[in-house]
């Protein structure tokens, strides 16, 4: 009995881990409903939409599984070698050259399997980043086809992540992961093979510690799981944070409240950290305990082998020889360790199955604006604008326009006037069809704007912006947007017809002069200046203005007043303005009031009627006045 001693001590401790972490896993597991960590996508799902992104790479996979299977050759056939070059050396009339050319077939061996690795991860790593490539450009336009209500129900930072590290965790499955996956499993029972063949009773006795594998590989693909969310959920948090405070750092800074954001940063970047700590916990134990599994089975191997060899007994009916032990040393090893990758690997496999969800879970939201199935291309549109009692409300029942209607002619200026959320903004909306409508019709040049094909429609608009967004670049990038076929001579045309050259020649590089982010290089009316010549260089067939001269010096304004009336013989223009002296010599004044109109006529007939615009105008005409006063 004392002979035994040994293995019934390392069986007993083995029974005490597998007990304790056990109760672990499942009190872990009765926490499943309230964690919230589930996937709604089954595997199986995710797997097949998966690999539709691989069917067009079919080929370079299977050349990297023959390639794979090449390379296991050094894992099976190594320890064999090995072990009968420790048996040859001890035999009568051993020979050096026989000695020479085994070490020569296991250097060829091994030359082999480094060759073959190698070529196999150059094949992969190339595969990986196109189908990688591939499914950010498939993501970032489905992103785009999303109307303006969605992507504003959605943090910019979480869409970001989508695009950027998401991919990445689906991309190291393709490169890595799947085909490590397999060659494991491969190595696994080759290996197996090769032992049983060599000696089924050390075979056994090494499979003994087997299910003890499994089961700890069960409950660290619970944990890492839990983990790995963590860290997603906490990465995700954190870039929608950082994306929107840094783009509104200047507010910050304003109201002195760097300290406070620096709080709350502090408190993301906590969990974050908290949450790479528990995958460093989870790894620091499920490593150590699958090595003390390997170091077992090698301890009852010297101890079977050693026991054999002093006192000449066979195990199991089978003699041990000091051969055999070397071999089974080295397949202990190969045998556990890809044992210990599988289960990290499955572990990232299904981050990966997170990851790929989050971006299915993207291109799934169905875009609210799209075409139909029956809409035209309009290759020209001379603006004739008609609203036919519209009703639009951007949440339900809440109305924000309630029966809108007005017709605008071709070529006529129409400024919308009214206090704020009186609708002004949201018919400029309608009318390019950021948003679609609940009751009623819009009509462009007697057409429905819905049997119109969104990108034929918005070709034909130009839009000035109060809020105007400069892409980092160039000016000459910033004006041209969606052409590259404009000469030097007509975008210095289009900046000298709204006087936007009078800076612009200033510049050490003219057109060339670099735009920061968002333009915070340039002074808000010198990026209003570039707004106009973008839209005036696209020859628009109607003009939308929505307060596009608020944020404007008096200096700039009068710039822009001849340009505007120039612009004005362009085609249709319509105005959103809180200084009503800009659109006097507009065609027609449409007056909002809680989302009707309450008066419609020009500027001179408002007046008479002494209505709402004319209390408006009075009221802006009388403030101006004692602000000049003042000054």
């Amino acid at each position: 009995m004392n002979e035994y001693l040994p293995l019934l001590i390392v069986g007993a401790i083995i029974g005490v881990y597998s007990l304790v972490f056990s109760v672990a896993y499942a009190l872990e597991k009765n926490k499943r409903d309230t964690m919230g960590f589930d996937r709604n996508m089954s595997d199986r799902e995710i797997i097949k939409r998966l690999l539709r992104y691989a069917k067009p790479h079919a080929g370079k996979f299977v050349l990297a599984l023959f390639i794979m299977l090449l390379s296991i050759g050094y894992d099976v056939a190594s320890p064999m070698l090995v072990g009968h070059i420790e048996e040859t050396v001890k035999k009568a009339g051993f020979s050096l050259p026989y000695l020479f050319t085994v070490i020569a077939v296991y250097a060829g061996i091994l030359i082999v399997s480094m060759v073959c690795t190698y070529l196999q991860a150059i094949i992969l790593q190339k595969t990986g980043q196109k189908i990688l490539t591939q499914i950010r450009e498939d993501v970032f336009t489905h992103i785009e086809s999303l109307s303006h209500a969605q992507l504003t129900d959605m943090p910019v930072g979480k869409l970001v992540t989508r695009v950027s590290n998401d991919p990445d965790h689906i991309s190291y499955m393709f490169t890595n992961i799947l085909v490590t996956l397999v060659k494991n499993f491969m190595v696994i029972f080759g290996v197996l093979g090769a032992m049983l063949v060599l000696n089924y009773a050390l075979t056994l006795m090494v499979l003994c510690f087997v299910p003890f594998v499994i089961l700890f590989t069960v409950i660290f693909r619970k944990f890492s799981r839990k983990a790995h969310r963590r860290v997603n959920d906490a990465t995700t948090d954190i870039n929608t944070y950082l994306s929107e405070n840094l783009s509104g750092i200047g507010i910050t800074q304003i109201f002195n409240m760097e300290g406070r954001k620096m709080d709350e940063f502090l408190v993301k970047s906590r969990r974050l950290m908290k949450a790479r700590q528990m995958i460093l916990v989870v790894f620091g134990v499920f490593r150590p305990l699958v090595y003390f599994l390997y170091n077992a089975s090698v301890m009852c191997l010297f101890y079977f082998g050693a026991r054999g060899a002093i006192k000449d007994v066979a195990f199991l009916g089978q003699v041990i020889t000091s051969g055999t032990v070397v071999s089974f040393y080295m397949y202990i090893k190969s045998f556990f360790n890809p044992i210990q990758n599988l289960a990290e690997q499955f572990d990232m496999l299904q981050r990966s199955f997170a990851s790929a969800e989050k971006i299915f879970t993207v291109m799934d939201i169905e875009p609210t604006v799209v075409d139909d199935p029956d809409a035209v291309e309009m290759d020209e549109i001379r603006g004739e604008i008609e609203f036919r009692d519209v009703w639009f409300a951007y949440k339900e029942n809440e109305w924000v326009l309630k029966g809108v209607s007005f017709k605008i002619e071709a070529g006529q200026t129409v400024a919308f006037v009214g206090a704020t959320g009186s609708g002004k903004t949201t018919i400029l909306s309608l009318i390019c069809r950021n948003y679609d409508i609940q009751k009623g019709q819009i009509l462009i040049d007697g057409v429905d704007v819905r049997k119109i094909k969104i990108s034929s429609l918005r070709s034909h608009f130009g839009q000035m912006l109060q809020d105007v967004f400069l892409f980092s670049g160039t000016i000459r990038s910033n004006i041209v947007l969606r052409r590259d076929d404009f000469t030097d001579d007509e975008i210095m045309a289009a900046c000298r017809y709204v006087n936007a050259d009078t800076f612009i020649n200033r510049l050490d590089k003219g057109l060339d002069e670099v735009v920061r982010e968002r333009g915070n290089n340039f002074s808000a009316g010198q990026r209003q200046l570039l707004s106009f010549a973008r839209t005036i260089i696209h020859k628009p067939s109607v003009i939308i203005l929505d307060e596009a001269t608020a944020n404007i010096d008096t200096e700039t304004e009068l710039l822009i007043q001849d340009s505007l009336e120039r612009i004005r013989n362009i085609g249709t223009m319509l105005v959103v303005a809180h200084r009503l002296s800009t659109i006097k010599h507009a065609d027609n004044i449409i007056v909002l009031s809680d989302g009707v109109i309450v008066e419609e006529g020009s500027h001179q007939e408002l007046l008479e009627k002494r209505g709402r615009y004319y209390r408006l105008y009075t009221l802006q005409f009388d403030r101006e006045n004692l602000l000049d006063s003042a000054g």
